[in-house]
């Protein structure tokens, strides 16, 4: 069984998963890998038998601490582990999801009929836009290669009107039985009719442009809106823009995941916007009212004298527009001072001039940080 992957790293967790951490994860692996919701993915049922196996040990708690110390040994060749008895829930959790379908152990992966309807499956596809376009929102046309229901047959996959029989294989029901040596010893399991491909009819005449299959991949472009306040990493879901459905089943959706680009100017954090802004030398010793860009436009703000270098202003409601509310987040503007550089004689005489001017008490900072050392050093001398 060298082959076999661990089976925590099968579900996806630690070693040291609580029982309701294995039921979590293996609940969304159905969901995942289920033949039944990705019919058209031919791995699925392979996926969903390792899957099942995996949780069928660890959720038993003599047959995890088996695994835990032998690893698949426990279960190779008759070992001690193999005929341990007592399944878990997999039934219940199964039933849970799609109601009424029982086990895969002998109760068949199917939960419902082969000709009942079935959604389509989701699509995913990537989105770059920019970053005003994310603040803003915007229309895209997108082009997108979906399953849509044949034009010519209309779904039903026969060329013409032409009728199907019963297949023969599996009567009808769409799936057969077949027989499995599993690490629990011999399991009957249900999987897909080869013959039909679970439709559980056979045509006689299929269509020539869907093969029988009822469904044809096309490109389409369609226009989506992408809404205000999307953010780099957001998954937008388009309902019903995804593959057609089987037997006419709902369309899946079309999920967008989102990539916005960075600005040269602005960044983000949540709906807050933030920005630098350089100031001079006399803005910030005498005050003065700057301009400052927003994803609205410019705006005015008033600094006050004797601003310091990287001090923040607030410009309530001027951030990004929450998603699917009216409020929005703020700016947060910080002012940072350039000092010039270059000067000519004349200046840097009148920058000495009135540097002497000064005294200690216009540099508040820098006479309370030197009385700070004073006091050390006193300290350290009565000490």
């Amino acid at each position: 069984m060298a082959d076999k992957r661990d089976y925590y790293e099968v579900l996806g967790v630690s070693k040291s998963a609580t029982d309701d951490e294995l039921k979590k994860a293996y609940r969304q692996l159905v969901r995942q890998y289920h033949p039944d919701l990705h019919p058209d993915d031919p791995t699925a049922e392979d996926k969903f038998k390792e899957i099942t196996e995996a949780y069928e040990v660890l959720s038993n708690k003599e047959k995890r601490e088996m695994y835990d110390q032998y690893g698949h040994a426990a279960f190779e060749n008759g070992g001690m582990g193999a005929n341990m008895g007592g399944f878990s829930d997999v039934s219940e959790i199964l039933e849970s999801i799609f109601g009424g379908m029982g086990g895969m152990f002998g109760g068949g992966f199917r939960s419902q009929s082969a000709n009942a309807p079935r959604r389509g499956a989701d699509i995913q596809m990537n989105l770059t836009i920019e970053f005003m376009e994310a603040c803003k929102g915007k229309q895209q046309v997108l082009k997108v290669n979906r399953m849509e229901t044949c034009p010519d047959c209309h779904g039903s996959g026969a060329a013409g009107g032409a009728d199907s029989e019963i297949c023969k294989e599996c009567q009808g029901r769409g799936t057969v039985k077949a027989m499995q040596r599993t690490p629990f010893g011999m399991i009957s399991s249900s999987k897909t009719c080869p013959h039909c491909g679970g439709k559980g009819r056979v045509i006689k005449n299929p269509c020539q442009k869907c093969r029988g299959v009822g469904r044809v991949r096309m490109p389409r472009e369609i226009t989506v809106d992408i809404p205000e306040g999307v953010d780099d990493g957001t998954i937008v879901r388009l309902g019903g823009r995804g593959d057609a459905g089987v037997n006419g089943g709902p369309n899946g959706d079309l999920l967008l995941s989102i990539g916005v680009k960075p600005h040269p100017l602005f960044t983000r954090e949540g709906y807050d916007i933030h920005c630098a802004i350089p100031i001079t030398y006399s803005q910030a010793v005498l005050g003065d009212e700057i301009v400052v860009p927003t994803i609205d436009g410019n705006e005015k703000i008033r600094i006050g004298e004797g601003t310091q270098n990287n001090t923040p202003f607030r410009l309530r409601g001027k951030g990004v527009k929450r998603l699917q509310r009216n409020d929005r987040g703020d700016q947060y503007v910080r002012v940072y001072v350039e000092i010039p550089k270059g000067l000519n004689k004349k200046q840097k005489e009148l920058l000495m001039q009135l540097e002497e001017s000064l005294e200690s008490k216009n540099y508040a900072k820098r006479e309370g940080f030197f009385k700070k050392i004073k006091d050390m050093f006193n300290k350290g001398d009565k000490e």
